[in-house]
């Protein structure tokens, strides 16, 4: 596997291919993907090939919005599926990538403890500082790509009820990330609920 192949592979066309459309899901975003997986791999002792496999998912988890926006993660695998034989990759670690990637669609439903780990590095900006610059990234995201353009009001309740929704799946990532999302979500709530707004 030559995975620094990949890497290099993949985010090249992500830097050069998207749409400048696109605020949220950015090269950016898969970088700091990849990195949040790095993290919650090395504090869940997931290593060796799987731990290969993980960051290859979590560089082209998103790839599919280089060709479609709705439903890309299946644009994704088959971009995976495409493009990582060139690098090495064999056809069961082929296997495990994409089924990685799959399971970061919406609502997730990850089961084994690398699924749970890339599904906790994709949403890993929910408990941090920077909550609000990414959720507003993707609110403008949506608008330019004529999704749902929403008020500041209309945006914050959605983002109320998706915070109320999620759960991180290990136990790294709750040690790490859970308490700033509920604050971030009481934040939330008492600036719908404060008067005037």
């Amino acid at each position: 596997m030559d995975f620094k192949g990949a890497r290099k592979y993949i985010l090249n066309r992500l830097q050069n291919e998207l749409t400048p459309a696109l605020c949220y899901h950015t090269v950016e975003h898969t970088m700091d993907v990849l990195e949040a997986c790095r993290r919650l791999a090395g504090i869940e002792q997931v290593n060796g090939p799987m731990g290969v496999w993980l960051k290859t998912a979590a560089l082209f988890h998103d790839s599919g919005i280089l060709f479609q926006y709705k439903d890309h993660e299946s644009f994704s695998v088959s971009l995976a599926q495409e493009i990582l034989p060139q690098f090495g990759y064999l056809s069961e670690e082929i296997e495990e990538v994409t089924r990685l990637i799959l399971v970061t669609r919406l609502p997730q439903q990850a089961v084994s403890l690398p699924e749970q780990i890339l599904c906790d590095a994709d949403l890993d900006y929910l408990g941090r500082d920077d909550f609000f610059i990414h959720s507003f990234q993707l609110q403008l995201e949506w608008k330019n790509l004529g999704i749902l353009d929403t008020t500041l009001h209309e945006w914050l309740k959605i983002q109320q009820e998706f915070l109320q929704g999620h759960r991180y799946f290990t136990l790294s990532a709750n040690n790490l990330r859970q308490k700033k999302k509920m604050e971030t979500l009481d934040q939330i709530r008492k600036t719908i609920e404060s008067p005037g707004f």
